[in-house]
């Protein structure tokens, strides 16, 4: 082999080298802004009480929540849970997620492109529970408002698109702007055929307040540490700190071999 072949080789390994190193550093990254902004919404469970208290004060303008209103095509147990995807996927993605929470904004980005190609591909079902655990931490009624707009969006078939505007736009953690239902109402124009009058209706009125708030219990109830809480066929991969998006694809096409 000539000299200059020779180097040639060797400058290639030095860039596949520097360009791997890279991607670990990316990698790495990634998975400390998310553990990272875990800890602003962990929820402690010495305050559990707390939170249930704060949410029971922040209810609709009567002091009620209103009637149980289960957002058009819910599933799961007590029907909490909004599905995304094919029913036949023989993998199931459950997401339990806080529209203030900058943590869950943070999975999104980094985990948003694979679900969608899983799900598209009928290889992955998400079903996303709705929290309003920043609510309670930072008081205010963003995180409520918000869910119910998105069961809202769920009733005209455009659950997905807006769950997306929603993290695409969401403010501050300490900033309430959610509790706004113009805000809510105004973003809906992101998502094409959304902006309607009978949205609009169920936002300004929270037709699902009452179903949000059974779906915060239930969180609560199940003891999870924080959002975002995600499992994967029913185990919890939250705490995993090797995971990936690229490790969440591999374990579900490997349960689609299966």
């Amino acid at each position: 082999m000539s000299e200059k072949n020779r180097d040639g080789k060797r400058t290639a390994r030095e860039r596949l080298a520097v360009e791997r190193e890279k991607q670990k550093a990316a990698e790495k990254r990634r998975r400390a802004l998310i553990v990272g902004a875990s800890v602003v919404c962990v929820l402690a469970l010495a305050a559990v009480g707390g939170v249930l208290a704060a949410n029971a004060g922040k209810r609709g303008k009567s002091g009620s929540a209103g009637p149980l209103v289960v957002p058009s095509g819910a599933t799961g147990k007590d029907r909490l849970a909004i599905p995304v995807g094919k029913a036949s996927a023989k993998s199931t993605l459950t997401v339990w997620e806080d529209f203030r929470c900058p943590a869950c904004k943070a999975y999104e980005t980094a985990y948003r492109p694979t679900i969608r190609q899983l799900v598209d591909a009928g290889q992955l079902r998400a079903e996303y529970h709705l929290v309003t655990l920043i609510d309670g931490n930072q008081g205010g009624s963003g995180s409520r408002h918000a869910a119910n707009a998105a069961a809202c969006a769920q009733d005209a078939g455009k659950f997905r698109d807006y769950h997306d505007v929603l993290y695409d736009n969401q403010p501050m953690e300490t900033q309430d702007s959610f509790a706004d239902d113009a805000k809510l109402i105004g973003l809906a124009g992101k998502v094409s055929g959304l902006d309607t009058p009978a949205f609009q209706k169920c936002v300004k009125d929270g037709t699902h307040n009452s179903w949000v708030e059974k779906s915060n219990a239930a969180f609560q109830s199940g003891r999870f540490s924080g959002t975002p809480t995600v499992l994967l066929d029913g185990k919890n991969i939250s705490g995993d700190q090797t995971m990936t998006p690229a490790k969440l694809k591999q374990m579900v096409q490997a349960a689609n071999k299966a």
